[in-house]
């Protein structure tokens, strides 16, 4: 009876075991999850603190995403602060040594948080979640950006080969037009800055006023743009500066090499700002707007060009506009019919603190960023697209008419990025400062001329080589 019982007992574990067996084949040939905290991590906690820079993208994308993270690594949980403000809200933290672990805040943000970080070489290098895999397939994820990106100093500050910053999304920056109102009066796009300016005397017929319901009638201006920040007229002035000076000596001026900045074709593209300003042009009164008065005021036929970006479109959907307003985008002019055109392209950036609590559950963030899950998300929440080859066709079912359109000012011209060489540790100085706060206003204007504004950029430009000797010292 013993043998009888011991044979049952066997053929159970004999049973058991090949059931358990053929588990282990199906799972092999079956599709893998995606990775888990849990089966495939040793993170050194489960927290992630990670703060977003609410902008024209809005924040849907990043709560889903987040929501979808969580969901896929089980006991992870994420605490996300997402404010327009974001700089001088998590600025503390960072001085007292505490700094969130994901900084999704793009280096021209208005605190200058990034542009300090750079500064006092406060993030992490991330180079190797660029020599890693994709989590959704066998790419290298350096293979999957954007040609050109991660070699430039926008990520790669320090030019030393490592990469500091991750692009997140981007696109075409230039002179966003109502592509209706275009069509219906039969204007031409303008090629040049001839063009251009002569459009804006067309404008002073009667016959294109702007008129209400009541029947007032207003002058529509050619060009109006985010007043207080200024920082945004960045999308003309280096495409210009490409055009007028040439792409080295843009280049030279990126690196801030004295008397880059103090030439003949400088002056040309200057004086390009100041007519717009003084010869009537400008839409009145906005110098004091912000970046959403000046938007609606230019979808409401108030103006007919502001400079902007892709996100303008799901930033102001809820904003009030002239009817049938279609978003259309064109490169910046150029001096002579036939010269290359040159077009600014935007851009977000992921960092990581060097303080940060959880690097290594930070590095996972991103590359569950860079899943085509979540590109199409973003053009579904964000109507946006990321910096990876292919994005633009996977997120082409997500995106509004309108944004899809506005790539087509890539058409035909040359990509540029800004490309500003970091400057020396510990320096006071902030370009964006003297090239744009504290001269747009007085230029356009009329209070300061532009050579004043070359003179003043030259002598910020001679105090940064001057602490870059002494930094080598």
């Amino acid at each position: 009876m013993k043998k009888v019982a011991s044979f049952i007992v066997l053929a159970v574990i004999l049973i058991v075991s090949l059931v358990a067996l053929s588990k282990d084949s199906t799972s092999t040939n079956a599709v893998s999850p995606t990775p888990t905290a849990d089966d495939s991590h040793d993170f050194k906690n489960n927290e992630l603190n990670i703060a977003v820079f609410q902008g024209g993208y809005g924040p849907e994308y990043w709560d889903e995403i987040v929501s979808e993270f969580e969901s896929d690594y089980p006991g992870v949980k994420v605490n996300m602060t997402n404010s327009p403000r974001i700089g001088d809200v998590v600025r503390p933290q960072i001085v007292a040594g505490n700094p969130p672990d994901v900084l999704v805040v793009v280096d021209t943000e208005q605190s200058g948080l990034i542009t300090s970080l750079v500064k006092e070489k406060g993030l992490l290098d991330i180079s190797d979640v660029f020599e890693s895999k994709a989590l959704d397939n066998d790419q290298l994820l350096k293979d999957m950006v954007l040609p050109g990106m991660l070699e430039s100093t926008r990520f790669s500050p320090y030019q030393d080969g490592r990469v500091y910053l991750a692009p997140l999304n981007t696109g075409p920056m230039g002179l966003i037009y109502n592509k209706k109102l275009f069509r219906e009066k039969g204007w031409k796009l303008p090629e040049t800055w001839d063009e251009f300016f002569v459009l804006g005397e067309e404008l002073k017929k009667e016959e294109n006023d702007l008129v209400d319901n009541n029947g007032k009638r207003t002058k529509r201006a050619l060009f109006t743009y985010q007043g207080i920040y200024p920082d945004y007229l960045e999308e003309i002035m280096y495409p210009s500066l490409a055009n007028a000076t040439g792409i080295d000596n843009l280049k030279r001026i990126f690196a801030h090499e004295p008397g880059s900045f103090k030439t003949g074709m400088v002056k040309k593209v200057l004086d390009t700002f100041a007519k717009i300003g003084t010869e009537g042009y400008l839409m009145e009164g906005t110098v004091a707007l912000n970046h959403t008065q000046s938007q609606t005021d230019m979808m409401l036929g108030k103006a007919i060009f502001i400079v902007n970006g892709t996100w303008m479109e799901n930033e102001m959907k809820n904003s009030p506009r002239e009817e049938g307003f279609e978003f259309g985008m064109i490169p910046v002019p150029v001096f002579n019919k036939g010269d290359k055109r040159y077009i600014l392209t935007s851009y977000e950036q992921f960092s990581i603190p060097v303080r940060a609590n959880n690097p290594e559950l930070a590095k996972e963030f991103l590359k569950f960023l860079y899943t085509d899950r979540s590109v199409k998300l973003f053009a579904e929440k964000s109507n946006g697209v990321f910096a990876l080859k292919g994005a633009k066709e996977l997120s082409e079912p997500y995106l509004t008419p309108g944004v899809y359109e506005m790539f087509s000012a890539y058409d035909g011209a040359t990509t540029i990025l800004q490309d500003w060489k970091a400057i020396s540790k510990g320096s006071k100085i902030d370009i964006k400062t003297e090239l744009f706060r504290n001269s747009m206003t007085p230029i356009m204007t009329g209070k300061m001329t532009t050579d004043q504004w070359m003179d003043s950029v030259e002598e910020v430009f001679t105090q940064i080589e001057s602490e870059r000797v002494v930094s080598k010292y």
